[in-house]
């Protein structure tokens, strides 16, 4: 029963997650924020709404190895098995697309996450700092999207009203009524499922005597990772490289920055040994194995796919060992 009610609440998440991000991205539309700042915003943060449930229900009921083995776990699997299990389909021509900046930021929060952990508690302190760290990085998104932004209309002459077709979740058309609908169900529908997924996978883990530190690293990071996939397999299928990985960078910057931030401001986070000595190193190494195909244009092979699936079940086997 455990394993339906996991399964359930995550389905409510994703469903909740995604009715969030389609009523809010009509809202700020519809009351005259610029499209460019909804889709650095709303939709980011929206996307994210799932994991930043868990991660402060999480904190809130005493179970700080789910709060933060969500996180470190789906950064792991967003890059290993969200990109490997895609190029198994369809070689991921990485070569053709830019990254290199946001490349470089993730791997900078990466660093900055690792060395907040050392202090052992991700508190109000910490969590400000992470925050004051994706302002930084949303401020350079949003001054280069603009610039580039620009630079496409005076070459295209592209019309405003562009903007909304080009923004996720986006329907000019959407009626106020379910704008209102689909705002509730999200803010419903989020604390929901995020308390089904979280005290039936505490259970699980006692079942099984494991910490929940393993069943964050595992069953609620794959859980929450799924959504990437599927991004990700469908960008690959129609040779958009630059979708699935830009997909990968941002998520990673948002989990470790936003939802760790946000989390551990509500309630401190502390960091387990396990973290210091094994996962988050895991996790960095994983972020560094993207070097080839960010700066030195190399595609995401099929061969590249088994390396970096294969790689992943072989984390897993040990955290579960």
């Amino acid at each position: 029963m455990e394993w339906l009610l996991v399964g359930l609440g995550l389905v409510i998440l994703l469903l909740a997650g995604d009715a969030l991000v389609k009523g809010a991205v009509n809202l700020s539309l519809r009351v005259g924020i610029p499209a460019l700042i909804v889709s650095l915003t709303i939709v980011a943060f929206g996307t994210s709404a799932p994991e930043l449930l868990i991660s402060i229900k999480a904190g809130l009921e005493g179970v700080p190895g789910i709060a933060l083995g969500n996180v470190v776990g789906s950064n792991t699997a967003n890059i290993l098995m969200v990109l490997g299990i895609p190029a198994l389909l369809a070689t991921m021509h990485t070569s053709e697309c830019d990254s290199r900046k946001t490349y470089v930021q993730m791997l900078a929060a990466s660093v900055l996450f690792i060395a907040l952990a050392f202090t052992g508690e991700f508190n109000l302190v910490t969590g400000l700092i992470l925050l004051a760290a994706l302002a930084a990085m949303l401020a350079v998104a949003f001054r280069d999207a603009r610039a580039h932004r620009s630079a496409e209309k005076a070459a295209a002459a592209a019309a405003e009203d562009d903007d909304e077709e080009e923004v996720e979740g986006a329907d000019p058309d959407m009626p106020w009524w379910q704008i209102f609908v689909f705002l509730i169900l999200g803010l419903v529908g989020l604390p929901l499922g995020a308390d089904l997924l979280v005290d039936n996978a505490t259970v699980i883990a006692r079942e099984f005597g494991v910490t929940d530190t393993v069943i964050g690293l595992t069953l609620v990071a794959v859980g929450t990772s799924l959504p990437e996939l599927a991004t990700t397999v469908m960008a690959a299928l129609r040779r958009q490289a630059d979708v699935a990985l830009g997909n990968v960078i941002g998520s990673n910057m948002f989990n470790l920055l936003a939802i760790i931030g946000i989390a551990s401001i509500v309630a401190p986070i502390p960091v387990d040994r396990e973290f210091l000595v094994f996962d988050l190193w895991v996790m960095l190494g994983a972020s560094i194995l993207l070097l080839p195909f960010v700066f030195l244009g190399r595609d995401i092979t099929r061969t590249w796919g088994v390396i970096l699936t294969a790689l992943y079940v072989g984390y897993v086997l040990i955290v579960l060992s």
